[in-house]
């Protein structure tokens, strides 16, 4: 895909864009690929639009950075994708608008998540799964140091997952985050029925920890992290948003709070997978 359109896109990438990507440029030459639409079956949804597009082989680490790199003139994230045959190949993507990101707040949601599994739960399971805070939510943690410059870290990142095979999607976001919900994912289904509110909660840590949307799945997520908590108590407290953002990434993992902060802290990589 090589043949450039009026601003500069290559043919047909002007698609994603709600205003045909006027003023966009993209000097990365791209592998053979195609367009994917959202679930048509969805009634709910009003988007005339390809969700993305995606790359019909695995992707090299070179070109996840190279188009990483372009992103500030081309207005394309791109994201490894799982290539599993759905969602993908399936047409079960459900996309949003960014805009709907902004109805959320991820303190708000925590909270939320927080009081209303501790309402249902056995009060020896919050004491146990949820010390030392219990049924209180602690709130958002406080941003951590930089390690290094988060497009560093999140090219070094996409290097690691890269060495897996994965194809390589674009989608027409003003930051990461919100490619989440742009390009239709889903795999935080049984946890949350929405996908923007997650995106916001990505959103802090862009700008809290550096965090970076690598790669997604049918059920996983991938972010790089530049300021990951160093310290037991940080990483603890990062533990908790983690909790409700992915309680299976705890629950089915080490089982605690206490547990889970050991993995994270000082690591710059964060996987999130939901059952």
């Amino acid at each position: 895909m090589d043949e450039r359109e009026r601003g500069g896109l290559p043919a047909g990438l002007g698609e994603l864009f709600a205003d045909g990507g006027v003023g966009r440029s993209l000097a990365v030459d791209l592998p053979p690929g195609d367009f994917l639409w959202p679930d048509p079956g969805d009634a709910l949804r009003s988007i005339d639009r390809p969700a993305f597009w995606m790359s019909d082989e695995p992707a090299s680490a070179g070109l996840w950075s190279a188009l990483r790199a372009e992103h500030g003139r081309s207005g394309l994230w791109p994201v490894l994708l799982d290539e599993s045959v759905q969602p993908w190949s399936a047409g079960h993507l459900v996309p949003d608008v960014p805009g709907e990101i902004d109805n959320y707040k991820p303190a708000q949601f925590m909270a939320e998540v927080w009081e209303d599994w501790c309402a249902q739960a056995d009060p020896d399971q919050v004491a146990e799964e949820l010390a030392p805070f219990g049924v209180e939510c602690p709130g958002l943690a406080p941003p951590g140091r930089p390690m290094a410059p988060p497009e560093q870290v999140a090219d070094w990142y996409a290097g690691v997952l890269a060495e897996r095979g994965m194809p390589l999607g674009l989608a027409a976001v003003h930051r990461g985050a919100d490619a989440m919900a742009v390009m239709g994912w889903q795999g935080a289904l049984h946890h949350n029925e929405w996908t923007p509110p997650l995106a916001a909660v990505v959103r802090s840590w862009e700008e809290r920890f550096g965090a970076r949307v690598v790669a997604m799945g049918f059920n996983t997520l991938e972010l790089s992290v530049a300021a990951p908590p160093a310290t037991h108590e940080h990483a603890l407290h990062v533990a908790a948003e983690h909790w409700a953002f992915c309680p299976d990434s705890i629950i089915q993992g080490p089982g605690d709070l206490h547990g889970y902060a050991e993995q994270i802290a000082g690591v710059n990589a964060w996987s999130f997978w939901w059952d």
